[in-house]
């Protein structure tokens, strides 16, 4: 993933408190086995401390290939938009003459799996992911034990992702002058598409925050 200087997250804390906001679903890469192509598998995650718990059903194809080669990567994508060439073009030239782009946050982790077959294991695996996903619980113990997760732990398998890396990346135009910044950021929500509401709130996070780009 290129990231220019501007791109780039500010801090750990920037990227971190982007996933902590609820960016809780990825996508899990792994490498193909024996010439196969690459798998990749969309799916919520939970962090915790470093690393990235995740389940997946048993019958999922991407387990021979991290037994295989356990080194993985983890990329989650949001808070993004398609910008107009003409929301773009410098205040001398025509707007037709403005170039396209698109804005977006991405993390990628790049991570060494361990597989969990245990099943207490993965039960507590499970226990973290219902609480950060059901805070407000709702939903039977999970347990060895005890119905109906006694009878379904069988048919899955748990990832513990240990985070070895992490590339985060803001595109957001930050290069650009203040007042550009603003207008899309203005445009952005006039337009309010799709996710041009949460794109122009980090575009203006960055803008309070970076202000005036510094080489």
């Amino acid at each position: 993933m290129l990231v220019h200087p501007w791109d780039a997250s500010l801090d750990e804390a920037e990227w971190q408190a982007w996933i902590a906001e609820g960016h809780d679903f990825g996508q899990l890469a792994v490498n193909g086995v024996r010439g196969q192509p690459p798998l990749v598998v969309p799916t919520h995650f939970t962090c915790h401390g470093d690393h990235l718990l995740i389940h997946l059903a048993r019958p999922n194809p991407v387990w021979t290939a991290i037994e295989d080669d356990p080194n993985v990567t983890f990329t989650v994508i949001g808070d993004y938009a398609y910008v107009p060439g003409s929301w773009r073009a410098k205040p001398e030239t025509p707007p037709s003459e403005g170039v396209p782009t698109s804005y977006y946050t991405a993390v990628r982790f790049t991570c060494r799996a361990d597989i969990v077959d245990d099943p207490e294991a993965k039960a507590e695996l499970l226990r973290r992911q219902m609480a950060h996903f059901q805070p407000d619980g709702e939903h039977a113990p999970v347990a060895v034990d005890q119905p109906p997760y006694d009878r379904m732990l069988s048919g899955i398998r748990g990832l513990r992702l240990r985070i070895t890396d992490v590339v985060a990346k803001f595109k957001y135009d930050d290069q650009k002058p203040v007042e550009h910044r603003a207008a899309v950021a203005d445009a952005l929500t006039e337009r309010d598409q799709g996710l041009d509401a949460p794109t122009a709130r980090q575009q203006r996070r960055r803008l309070d925050r970076i202000g005036f780009w510094k080489t």
